[in-house]
């Protein structure tokens, strides 16, 4: 990671599992900052326990098991996903004011990140035209959902983000209709036969990020 430098992103990885109300209010209170000119941008890195959250198109109908996990209506875009224990979360909270206030371009980055990150271990990760997300197809024509992408902007900072399975309980996926898509499954790079720590995860991903945003700094 690049030093400290007074435009870099700061880039934060916690440990453990950290609860999604108090992730949602810590992120929403520095996308404040971030937009008020008193904080710098940020990264920030975690797992949830499981847990289903509801963006701002969710269908009713595609919470298959509500009683499973914990439901959050999580102000995001997007429709039904699922976090939990083995799913990488990378909260956004970047400022697009100084970043060409291009919504559509913010989002390709986005996907190109995680597939510039993915093709670190050898996975062919690819977009698909109406579909949002990070896609895998296999040999036998089956495509599966291996990253989701969930952003808000709120005076020009976004917030929320990308979530990237390494190796979550993918059986957990099936209490909801993933991003209202039921014709396609979803998969992990565990499940791709990698051997992928989530250490190496957001290495590979901190370098990514640099290659399309601009430097990071680490920060405890």
């Amino acid at each position: 990671m690049s030093g400290q430098t007074r435009d870099s992103v700061e880039w934060r990885v916690s440990s453990g599992l950290i609860a999604y109300p108090e992730a949602v209010a810590k992120m929403e209170a520095r996308a404040r900052a971030i937009a008020a000119g008193d904080a710098g941008e940020m990264i920030w890195l975690l797992e949830h326990p499981p847990l289903y959250s509801a963006g701002t198109s969710a269908k009713l109908e595609d919470l298959v098991d509500p009683d499973r996990f914990d439901v959050f209506d999580s102000g995001r875009g997007g429709q039904y996903t699922y976090h939990g224990p083995g799913q990488r979360v990378a909260y956004v909270m970047l400022d697009l004011r100084k970043r060409g206030r291009d919504v559509s371009a913010f989002v390709r980055n986005l996907e190109q990140w995680i597939i510039d990150t993915l093709a670190e271990f050898d996975v062919t990760a690819e977009r698909r035209c109406g579909r949002v997300g990070v896609w895998v197809a296999h040999t036998d024509g089956r495509e599966d959902k291996i990253a989701a992408i969930g952003i808000r902007l709120k005076k020009w900072v976004s917030f929320h983000g990308i979530s990237i399975n390494l190796n979550p309980e993918l059986s957990h996926f099936s209490g909801i209709v993933p991003c209202g898509i039921n014709e396609h499954g979803v998969t992990s790079l565990v499940a791709l036969g990698r051997t992928v720590t989530m250490a190496e995860l957001d290495e590979a991903l901190a370098r990514n990020f640099e290659k399309l945003f601009g430097p990071v700094r680490a920060e405890d």
